[in-house]
């Protein structure tokens, strides 16, 4: 995907960066410039901006041929407000590819839906977590040198690469399709906009960071609403961060029972969600499983 000398982008199309990120935004950079890349801050990281003007930054890359690859290091809720002002037939002819994670779920699907070009869902200031940071790093590297991008499952003990996910059935036995979806209040915000892929045939990622038992449900309750779960081919849910620390792992998928079909494949995975050491997948790419060792 990329070769050393590479220029990337930095971007924040979400929520601006508090000051006090500056040294790990800082020490980024700096991990960035130690693979023998060469990272390129924009505009509206920090301080307040519009969706307008966020949208020109990133616009301003796609159309930089010096720029590989563009990386979104924010979250939070603002993402959207980009939409209606990218250039989507630039992006369409575009050679790089977005990566970007929680709010930038928004983002991701929007590009999907209105060019066919495949994002990655994936923070990359993992790589300087606090617990995470050696891992994440050495997985980040191999996977944009060595052009790592298939999306498999691997048996636990081969499954240390980025792109490569586990995951157990809990109803149904494969998974096939296009991936979509991400971040499951974030995916929700396109309901209704030109901005919603087609999900017919697709699987559908989710996963969350906030949010209890009411609020998943409702979440699960709008997506049945939508004929969402009448479409896909299937789903695979990633952590929920807060509603497993309260109600325990596996909460999520008695909730979504309640308004799928049974014969709908249903897989969780632990390597997709907020936390440090989650893995990247593409959305908009193509997930071929088959019924798997359990990997918890």
């Amino acid at each position: 995907m990329l070769k050393t000398g590479d220029k990337v982008a930095l971007v924040a199309m979400s929520d601006p960066q508090r000051r006090e990120a500056e040294d790990n935004i800082e020490k980024l950079i700096q991990t960035l410039k130690a693979m023998q890349l060469c990272p390129v801050p924009g505009d509206c990281i920090f301080g307040s901006s519009t969706g307008q003007q966020r949208a020109q930054v990133l616009m301003d890359f796609y159309r930089d041929e010096e720029v590989k690859a563009i990386f979104d290091i924010s979250g939070g809720n603002l993402a959207n407000g980009v939409l209606p002002y990218l250039d989507y037939e630039e992006i369409a002819r575009s050679s790089k590819h977005f990566w970007g994670y929680s709010d930038l779920t928004t983002l991701i699907n929007a590009v999907y839906a209105k060019t066919g070009k495949a994002s990655v869902l994936y923070q990359i200031r993992n790589m300087v977590s606090l617990d995470h940071s050696e891992q994440q790093t050495k997985a980040f590297q191999r996977a944009i040198f060595e052009s790592e991008s298939v999306q498999e499952p691997r048996k636990r003990s081969e499954n240390s690469d980025l792109f490569q996910i586990s995951y157990e059935f809990v109803q149904g036995n494969e998974l096939c399709g296009v991936v979509v979806g991400g971040n499951t209040h974030c995916f929700l915000k396109l309901a209704g906009t030109p901005y919603l892929p087609d999900l017919t045939g697709k699987v559908l990622l989710l996963e969350a960071r906030s949010g209890l038992e009411p609020q998943i449900e409702t979440y699960m309750s709008q997506l049945a609403q939508m004929g969402v779960f009448d479409k896909v081919s299937g789903i695979l849910l990633g952590t929920f961060t807060k509603l497993e620390a309260v109600a325990g792992m596996g909460s999520q998928v008695e909730i979504l029972k309640k308004y799928v079909r049974k014969d709908l494949p249903i897989a969780m995975t632990r390597n997709i969600g907020h936390g440090t050491d989650s893995k990247a997948i593409w959305i908009g790419k193509e997930l071929v499983g088959n019924n798997l060792d359990e990997m918890f």
